[in-house]
């Protein structure tokens, strides 16, 4: 059985920490490909840049992007996926610091499946990454496995 990956686009390494920490958790730790900003996330999904050598075809089964990042914003990278015939049904995950109404808004007009606020406390960051990865992993069937 193939391995199930992610992509994680997050710049704040306290984050991308306790990230990989709660997915190791649920075993999955393994199955991450990690992005700093918007520029590495997209030359990972399509193969450009340090990442022209991996199959395009190969995408991870989801991607938890943060919207606060450098170079390009989350917005942006949700829009270039959804635009891209080849990524536009991959199952985006939006985690966040942002309290902000409009980029809840604004993510889900343009195609995110779910809006998740990063929770202030450790533990409750820990649990909230374990089921989101339990769910898009364990549970909800991919657009891409049609086996």
């Amino acid at each position: 059985m193939k391995r199930k990956r992610i992509l994680v686009v997050e710049d704040n390494s306290v984050d991308e920490l306790l990230t990989m920490r709660a997915l190791k958790q649920c075993n999955m730790a393994d199955a991450v490909q990690m992005a700093k900003d918007g520029d590495e996330a997209l030359e990972y999904l399509f193969a450009t840049g340090k990442y022209e050598e991996r199959d395009v075809n190969d995408l991870p089964e989801i991607v938890i992007l943060d919207l606060k990042l450098p170079t390009i914003s989350g917005l942006e990278v949700l829009e270039r996926i959804r635009e891209n015939e080849s990524t536009k049904l991959l199952p985006v995950i939006i985690l966040t610091s942002s309290d902000q109404e409009e980029e809840k808004i604004e993510s889900y007009r343009l195609g995110a499946n779910s809006f998740v606020r990063k929770p202030m406390q450790f533990s409750d960051f820990i649990m909230a990454v374990t089921k989101l990865g339990r769910y898009w992993l364990a549970t909800s069937e991919s657009p891409f496995n049609t086996k």
